[in-house]
């Protein structure tokens, strides 16, 4: 079938019109199969809307940043009846974070004060909850899924985004929507289609990311060190440590260029508890680079079209809330969307209402990011070498008000104005 009545927004001008060998219909497309956009497929699909979910891998067996859970989310767990299910696979709790100093250890956030039934981030590799999220989702008739689909355009019709046309392995496809929402990620390109330019800031910091194995015996959550113009975290994922190696923006090809010994060298002298395994980090191709951003665009809508997750605010990792809010944004979406989707009467007003619900918090976190990127993180890259490892004064003053202690681990684990299921929503009740 061909679908040639629309105009288009794409990549590239192709010389003759798509072949489109079938075009769908659905309420919702959703692209990026993310947590944000996983979640909000099953929303949708429990509360009986026509929902497909488009992915660009064939698999979600990938090597994902985001692997924590905070209480946040694990309350949305609780509220859609999965939590018990999902705390079955394979995980490990994070109770507190702390950093280990000349001084004596400094605990930055203690979760286990907090009001709920889930004091503790979850550790879980992201594959395994994409899977049992989508798992569920297939359990309604409402729910489709398209693996290894690479949306290329916007359907755009009177100004009106009308869904989208993606490539698979034998051609071009189409998916006609009343709602299509953006929920791929940072570099988005349901954003750049649309044009929606986002507003940047420059956080001082990069990241490496790479593993090493954890012993039995090594201690559990989160740990690290800071000083000598560099930092490490290590986050626990049972039988590896994911490791996180800040340094300063730009700095890449300065530490690539100095070698592997190097890079060795200087995680063993941070973190003396794992010098013993540092000989396994053999090749720089077990290490990724993480070009550290923070930014959001004005407006997260278009007539027809939503973004949500880092499609709409791309977050620092400081304190590895991006996985957790854009799972805020798609429980938001379905509370204020679900009964217009299924009625078939969706207004610009009611797309500004999901943004105007998420937008004061994204804001305020990530104020709160820039403010120890700057003052925390950036004064202790801006060292020199022999600096001794610790966190800066000025966070080990604030750690000692008590305010500041109980407040901390709140914003960590549930954010600001956190999301719950509207009351009475069929979601809930399924």
């Amino acid at each position: 079938m061909n679908d040639v009545s629309t105009t288009t927004r794409q990549t590239s001008t192709p010389a003759v019109p798509h072949k489109v060998h079938d075009v769908q219909h659905t309420s919702c497309c959703i692209v990026g199969g993310g947590p944000g956009g996983a979640v909000l497929a099953l929303l949708l699909a429990r509360q009986g809307v026509p929902v497909t979910l488009l992915e660009s891998h064939a698999d979600f067996d990938r090597d994902f940043r985001g692997d924590t859970i905070h209480p946040s989310v694990m309350e949305i767990m609780d509220e859609l009846g999965l939590s018990e299910g999902l705390l079955k696979l394979r995980h490990t709790k994070i109770r507190d974070i702390t950093f280990p100093t000349d001084a004596g250890p400094i605990r930055l956030a203690d979760f286990s004060g907090l009001k709920t039934r889930h004091p503790y981030i979850v550790m879980m590799p992201q594959v395994h909850f994409l899977e049992y999220i989508i798992a569920e989702a297939q359990r309604y008739p409402s729910f489709r899924l398209v693996m290894g689909a690479n949306v290329q355009e916007l359907i755009e019709e009177g100004g009106t985004i009308q869904g989208v046309r993606y490539q698979a392995r034998d051609g071009w496809y189409a998916v006609r929507a009343l709602l299509t929402v953006g929920a791929d990620g940072r570099f988005s390109r349901i954003r750049r289609l649309a044009g929606m330019v986002p507003i940047k800031t420059s956080p001082p910091m990069d990241i490496l990311w790479f593993r090493l194995p954890r012993a039995p015996d090594d201690p559990m959550g989160v740990l690290g060190a800071f000083g000598g113009g560099r930092g490490v975290v290590l986050l626990d994922r049972s039988e590896d440590w994911q490791i996180a190696y800040v340094i300063a923006k730009g700095s890449y090809q300065q530490i690539h260029d100095a070698g592997l010994a190097t890079l060795r060298q200087s995680i063993a002298a941070a973190v003396p508890l794992i010098a013993d395994r540092v000989d396994q980090l053999q090749s720089w191709q077990q290490v990724s680079l993480l070009s550290v951003e923070s930014s959001r665009v004005p407006r997260w809508y278009r007539p027809g079209l939503l973004l949500i997750g880092d499609a709409a605010h791309v977050m620092s990792p400081v304190g590895g809330v991006g996985i957790n809010y854009a799972i805020q944004d798609a429980v938001a979406a379905a509370n204020q969307l679900g009964d217009q989707l299924k009625a078939g009467r969706l207004t610009l007003g009611d797309l500004a209402a999901v943004q105007r619900r998420r937008d004061v918090p994204t804001r305020i976190i990530q104020t709160i990011q820039m403010i120890l990127q700057r003052f925390v993180i950036g004064s202790v890259l801006k060292q020199g070498a022999q600096a001794p490892f610790g966190p800066p004064k000025f966070l080990r003053i604030i750690t000692r008000l008590p305010l500041i202690r109980h407040l901390l681990p709140r914003i960590i684990g549930f954010g600001v104005w956190p999301v719950h299921l509207k009351l009475g929503d069929p979601a809930k009740s399924a």
